[in-house]
């Protein structure tokens, strides 16, 4: 089943089952816990991401081809870093370049994992029962804090608005995770066209993995990594501009699309601080 997060024509956040057009039918109850597909329909005024995470969790260098392109050995063990929960930006919105560091930004299309309930210790063998769904994501990245300014990921992860994502999610029984298409499409070119069949760890793998190092609470969204073809890896490198439009494409989920804009900073108006 499809699932999408959205604000009715009231406003208010829903969850629904997409039919024709901009209309949902509308979900009943907790979409972590017990919930059912109603028959009313309501109209979709905006895309919201699937869900509101309690925690965004990630993973680095899990495509054999991107390693390669990136000159890195492959990983013994996934590579965890975290991104902030304020980096989540809904399909359309835009992806803002930061003021402090606007010249390195890059895309990376990602199929992303949605935890359904809260577990720990959880075998390979069970992982669908703790998955509500898989969806699409963008890990936007700033590479000059990440390899040079830094030489950590996480400023250059945790911009806002470097986590676009949606803007559905399929429940695990409508998708091989093993097996999905994934491409990023820059102004209309084709950056990146893989397949998860290319990840060193499955999405079964991590989800196990990351349950025995932490907590994963319902809600969570897991990014298992990008494929070869991201901009930093070019010759000459690609990084994203303003006005350009990105696109995170994975087949049986659909497009999520984000513009990209320069930041705008807001200079408030000098305010004396003294004593009386």
């Amino acid at each position: 089943m499809k699932i999408m997060r959205f604000l009715d024509e009231t406003g208010k956040v829903r969850y629904g089952a997409p039919t024709a057009g901009r209309r949902a039918r509308l979900i009943l109850g907790d979409i972590l816990g017990d919930y059912a597909v109603s028959d009313k329909e309501v109209g979709i005024l905006k895309s919201l991401a699937p869900v509101d995470p309690p925690n965004i969790l990630a993973i680095g260098l899990n495509y054999k081809r991107h390693a390669d392109e990136t000159g890195a050995a492959y990983p013994d063990h996934p590579l965890v870093f975290l991104k902030a929960t304020t980096t989540l930006t809904a399909p359309g919105a835009p992806i803002i370049l930061p003021g402090e560091a606007p010249d390195e930004v890059d895309y990376e299309a990602e199929l992303a994992i949605i935890i359904g309930q809260t577990c720990k210790h959880v075998l390979e063998k069970d992982v669908d029962d703790v998955i509500l769904g898989y969806t699409a994501a963008n890990d936007v990245s700033a590479r000059d804090c990440q390899k040079r300014l830094d030489k950590q990921w996480a400023r250059a992860k945790s911009f806002d608005t470097f986590c676009p994502l949606g803007p559905m999610l399929v429940t695990p029984d409508e998708i091989d995770a093993d097996n999905v298409p994934v491409r990023s499409i820059l102004n209309g070119k084709v950056m990146q066209d893989s397949n998860t069949n290319d990840m060193i760890f499955s999405a079964r793998h991590l989800v196990s993995y990351l349950s025995r190092q932490f907590t994963l609470l319902a809600g969570t969204v897991i990014l298992t990594g990008t494929p070869s073809g991201v901009g930093m890896a070019r010759i000459p490198a690609v990084y994203l501009r303003d006005g350009d439009i990105i696109t995170v494409e994975l087949d049986g989920i659909g497009k999520l699309t984000n513009p990209v804009v320069a930041e705008v900073r807001h200079h408030p108006a000098s305010i004396s601080v003294g004593t009386e």
